[in-house]
């Protein structure tokens, strides 16, 4: 078993001297000699959890009741080496479950790992993978590619393979999951390559899986948004002398109520937060009409990543633009938590047993697409952690 290990939190502020400033010029009407700014309020100290060596952007955590921590690493270029790895002591990343599952085999879809944004844990000691099927980051799926793959943490061997293609769209672009333990039955978002977004449910029983909202506003990106990250807007530029354009990012971030009644979800490039009822997603009576009709807008809740709930119903959310941690409550009130510098584009979130709430940097700003061809992500990439006052859901 891998063992925990926390990095002590450690910054110094060294306060700089003032250059003495020249009084060649009268100060402006109304000007107080002497006056200094005030300071940010503060918004709560985040713990340093962990430095981690990945080898490419790690979107995906989770973090597991023993201490034990996954990365998982979409394959934005096919030039990454890796998809999913863990966490070992030092910060190294290795293959997760091996290095035979990373390596991209399109002839073998099925015993191949090809773009996994996110994981999490589900029953008997099991780590659910999700796949998009893109070992390039974007085009049409490869057939069989897009899957949910159960590993077996005891034993790191994969129990099954559960195919997802009767809900994948030629742009579908998969990027988080939420699965229901406790009644057999998975979510996973959609967030499209052309920001027209969708929601999936599964049953992890017979396999069966259904698209649902797709078309629907509350999974398509919100057109003119612009989303700051590091005091900069973060905008699609792939050589320096293409022209800047915002990107597009439909169904998101995705978190499930504790009772299983409502599903929490949220565009990339949006600032609202919806509900749905989730029963609904996977009743084969319901329609699309029905599925609709139980939408909530839940109000606006700032630019977000990864959501994640805990046993009062409460929905955190990673606030990219501030290099926050907030939650919701079910009143409505939303309450910032803690900000780091480190956590540049705050991702995923995973709650442990002992009420522990871990958030990943992934420096997704940074990367080539958006600063002109430079890649200025600097690893290691830092995953902070905060206190919490509840359970997970």
């Amino acid at each position: 078993m891998i063992r925990r290990r926390f990095l002590a939190l450690s910054a110094a502020a060294a306060a700089a001297p003032l250059a003495a400033r020249a009084q060649t010029n009268p100060p402006a009407p109304g000007a107080v000699q002497g006056a200094q700014a005030s300071p940010a309020r503060p918004a709560g100290e985040m713990e340093l959890a962990y430095l981690a060596d990945a080898p490419s952007t790690p979107t995906g955590l989770a973090v597991s009741a023993q201490g034990r921590v996954f990365l998982m690493m979409p394959r934005f270029t096919g030039r990454e080496p890796i998809t999913v790895g863990e966490v070992l002591e030092g910060g190294r990343v290795v293959a997760y479950p091996s290095e035979a599952l990373n390596r991209v085999d399109r002839d073998e879809p099925q015993r191949s790992m090809f773009h996994v944004p996110n994981g999490v844990f589900g029953a008997n000691e099991s780590l659910w993978l999700l796949d998009a099927g893109l070992p390039e980051g974007k085009g049409v799926p490869v057939k069989g590619g897009a899957k949910l793959i159960e590993v077996d943490l005891g034993t790191n061997e994969v129990r099954r393979v559960l195919p997802l293609d009767p809900a994948i769209e030629p742009t579908s672009s998969l990027n988080d999951l939420r699965v229901d333990a406790q009644r057999n039955r998975a979510f996973i978002t959609d967030q499209g390559q052309d920001g027209q977004g969708a929601i999936l449910a599964v049953d992890l029983e017979t396999g069966r899986c259904v698209r649902r909202l797709a078309e629907h506003p509350s999974t398509k990106s919100q057109e003119k948004v612009v989303k700051f990250v590091e005091a900069r807007p973060v905008m699609q530029r792939p050589t320096p002398d293409a022209e800047p354009k915002s990107p597009q990012g439909g169904a998101n971030g995705i978190a499930l109520s504790p009772d299983g009644a409502r599903l929490y979800y949220a565009p990339l490039m949006a600032r609202r937060l919806y509900a749905v009822d989730a029963a609904l997603l996977l009743d084969e009576n319901a329609t699309d009409g029905d599925v609709a009709a139980s939408v909530e807008d839940l109000g606006e809740k700032g630019m977000t990543g990864g959501l994640s709930t805990d046993s009062q119903d409460r929905v955190y959310l990673t606030l990219q633009e501030q290099n926050a941690l907030a939650r919701r409550h079910p009143d409505g009130r939303i309450e910032v938590l803690g900000s780091d510098p480190r956590l540049v584009w705050a991702d995923t979130i995973s709650i442990t047993p002992d009420r522990w709430l871990y958030v990943s940097g992934a420096q997704v700003n940074r990367r080539p697409e958006y600063n002109g061809g430079e890649d200025l992500q600097k690893p290691p990439y830092a995953i902070l952690r905060v206190r919490i006052d509840a359970d997970p859901a």
